[in-house]
């Protein structure tokens, strides 16, 4: 079984084999470094003018690659880390969104941007945050963010491949090492060609008790967190889209009348996030279904710390998330 990094390295091969017009630019990403995570390891062997080291500078290269996107190459960018979007935000928001509606849907910006984002490995407050939602909502841009049950791979090589629109690719750094799960209770549904929602289920029949909705890294803290509520009898449903703007509205509009308790969860911080905007989406179609209000679960609204300890009490783990579901339950 490949890893979650294994998919994505993998997206990357096929989609450079496939179209010699993608070009890969980032810090440190040819070999024998291969990147800070190792996503593009072995790449600039294969592929030795495609693969390109670019100097410190996200906002240079990012400006780079949105030129070469409007004269007909499909450049992926990787920032090292999600932290340092913004340092290229103005490319982002000003320039890879706003083409195509500037100049009358006469070009396209086929750009991926790929990175890291996320806390759990005592990296501080600069290297550890989930910024993903400063972009959501940003009408011109889609951002992905697949979770371990994905196949991380496919989404990948599809945004690089068949998106022509720019996509902001979030890839949870503690999901590298995992397996790409896989589980004979699973849906997939793709209300956004592409970018598929996956259900997983901890129960084989009757109606889950709680739907737990959630994202990205998320899903390392759910999929272990499901086996165990399982032997407590209780049944839950955890909703992973991959596309968090869009929002595939429908699909989770489907899983929520399915239950009368929600949970969203996400990794960012809280206030004026992912959850909070879902929800008020959610209690508009669901007000007279649900027993109780929706939970949302994120993370504390403060910089993440180094220390360990202090890091784990302000990020969302598995404990939280049971103990908010025992206590919706009640």
């Amino acid at each position: 079984m490949a890893s979650y990094l294994a998919g994505i390295q993998a997206g990357l091969e096929n989609a450079l084999t496939i179209n010699e017009k993608v070009v890969v630019l980032g810090e440190d990403i040819v070999d024998p470094y291969g990147g800070a995570f190792k996503a593009t390891k072995g790449l600039s062997t294969k592929f030795p003018e495609r693969v390109i080291s670019t100097p410190i500078c996200e906002g240079g290269f990012t400006g780079v690659a949105v030129g070469m996107a409007l004269r007909g190459f499909r450049p992926v960018v990787e920032i090292m880390f999600g932290d340092f979007l913004t340092l290229c935000t103005d490319q982002i928001v000003n320039h890879m969104a706003k083409f195509p509606g500037m100049f009358n849907g006469q070009v396209d910006v086929p750009l991926v941007i790929r990175t890291p984002m996320g806390g759990g490995r005592g990296y501080g407050a600069t290297h550890s945050q989930s910024l993903e939602k400063m972009f959501l909502g940003l009408p011109g841009i889609r951002v992905v963010a697949p979770c371990h049950i994905h196949s991380v791979g496919d989404i990948l090589q599809h945004a690089i491949l068949t998106d022509n629109d720019p996509v902001l690719f979030i890839e949870n750094k503690l999901l590298y090492p995992l397996d790409q799960h896989t589980h004979i209770l699973i849906e997939q549904t793709d209300e956004i060609p592409g970018y598929p929602t996956v259900a997983l289920k901890n129960f084989s029949s009757g109606k889950p008790d709680v739907t737990v909705i959630a994202y990205g890294g998320m899903s390392r803290e759910l999929v272990p967190l499901l086996d165990k509520l399982q032997i407590d009898e209780l049944n839950v449903t955890a909703v992973f889209p991959s596309s968090l703007w869009p929002v595939p509205f429908e699909t989770l509009v489907h899983y929520g009348t399915q239950c009368e308790r929600l949970v969203i969860c996400e990794e960012g911080s809280t206030g004026f996030n992912w959850g909070s905007e879902l929800a008020v989406l959610l209690y508009d179609k669901l007000s007279n279904k649900l027993a109780a209000p929706i939970v949302r679960l994120a993370a504390a609204s403060q910089v993440i710390p180094a220390a360990r300890r202090l890091e784990t009490e302000a990020l969302v783990n598995a404990e939280k998330i049971e103990n908010a579901i025992w206590e919706l339950m009640s």
